[in-house]
């Protein structure tokens, strides 16, 4: 698992998932504030989905442990199309919240959050 800081970004952590020279996977962290993160662009190849890259959530959830926050949030699709990863958030202790940082209630939008000290990853 490779991961990096974007140049000009330092409060955004980048994470990626290799099979051979491919990018099958990855995720971001943004820092919101010393406590709070923003789990950003968590994506997986078509070819890779429920083939274990869900691991990537478990790294991420651990890592923005390290780093010392204490709690972790992200915005997602209310659509059909994104109950795959609502599900999947959910297995790993997210909850349904309010919009959080610079959001703002959205129709298309659903927010999740979590604590990270203490909780399964």
């Amino acid at each position: 698992m490779g991961r990096s800081f974007w140049a000009g970004r330092p409060e955004v952590t980048f994470w990626s998932v290799m099979d051979g020279g491919a990018v099958v996977g990855c995720g971001a962290i943004k820092r919101l504030d010393e406590a709070h993160a923003e789990l950003k662009s968590m994506r997986t190849s078509a070819a890779r989905k429920r083939a274990g890259i869900a691991s990537l959530l478990r790294h991420i959830l651990a890592e923005a442990g390290r780093m010392g926050f204490t709690r972790l949030s992200l915005e997602t699709g209310s659509e059909a199309h994104f109950l795959p990863a609502r599900k999947l958030y959910e297995k790993f202790g997210f909850t349904y919240c309010e919009p959080f940082g610079d959001y703002h209630p959205d129709p298309l939008s659903v927010f999740m959050t979590r604590r990270l000290c203490g909780g399964p990853f």
